[in-house]
């Protein structure tokens, strides 16, 4: 887990390790709090863009597996590559209820309520580890770890930038990547001996 300050707030903004989203969604309470902290951290899904995820938005592509976001930032459309068993569990999902496939995923329909499922997992995170780092994790904060996660393992920029939803790289450059992930300074050190 990586820290920075906030450059106009009084918090930190924080990177997970794959590690730490792993602990984050073994931390999930159920099924819904599982898919939600999934769908930002393997996804990079903003908070409102969650909760307008149905079953019917995952797709096969040429590209692979995605999940289209009808309604992103500025109510703007775009694609995002979604991990082969997120999309399993998504598609189980829809199966087992009894609901039609355009129907939300969660059943919550406000951002307080994965802002408050966040701040559960993380202060339990932080209870049980002693790493007080969890307790400055924030919802957009998987955001932030899923594009930084993909930069370091060389996925162009300018991809990651599409598959966000960035209008453009320096925003992304300025607001997201921020630091390089903890997997990405591991490998760098391992280069020098005395590190």
């Amino acid at each position: 887990m990586n820290l920075r300050e906030h450059e106009n707030r009084d918090d930190m903004k924080v990177w997970l390790s794959q590690t730490d989203v792993s602990k984050l969604l073994d931390r999930a309470d159920g099924t819904q709090q599982r898919l939600a902290f999934a769908l930002g951290a393997r996804c990079g899904l903003r908070s409102h863009e969650i909760l307008d995820v149905a079953p019917e938005h995952v797709a096969e592509t040429d590209a692979g597996t995605i999940l289209r976001v009808w309604h992103g930032k500025g109510d703007k459309y775009r694609e995002t590559p979604v991990p082969r068993d997120l999309a399993t569990t998504i598609r189980t999902v829809a199966d087992v209820r009894d609901e039609p496939a355009s129907s939300s995923l969660l059943d919550v329909t406000s951002t307080r309520s994965l802002r408050r499922w966040i701040r559960s997992a993380a202060d339990g995170l932080a209870e049980e580890s002693g790493e007080d780092g969890w307790r400055h994790l924030a919802f957009h904060d998987l955001r932030r770890t899923w594009a930084t996660s993909l930069r370091s393992a060389d996925v162009d920029a300018m991809l990651v930038c599409d598959w966000g939803g960035w209008n453009d790289l320096e925003t992304f450059l300025d607001h997201y990547r921020g630091t390089h992930s903890p997997e990405a300074q591991q490998r760098e050190r391992e280069k020098v001996d005395w590190l």
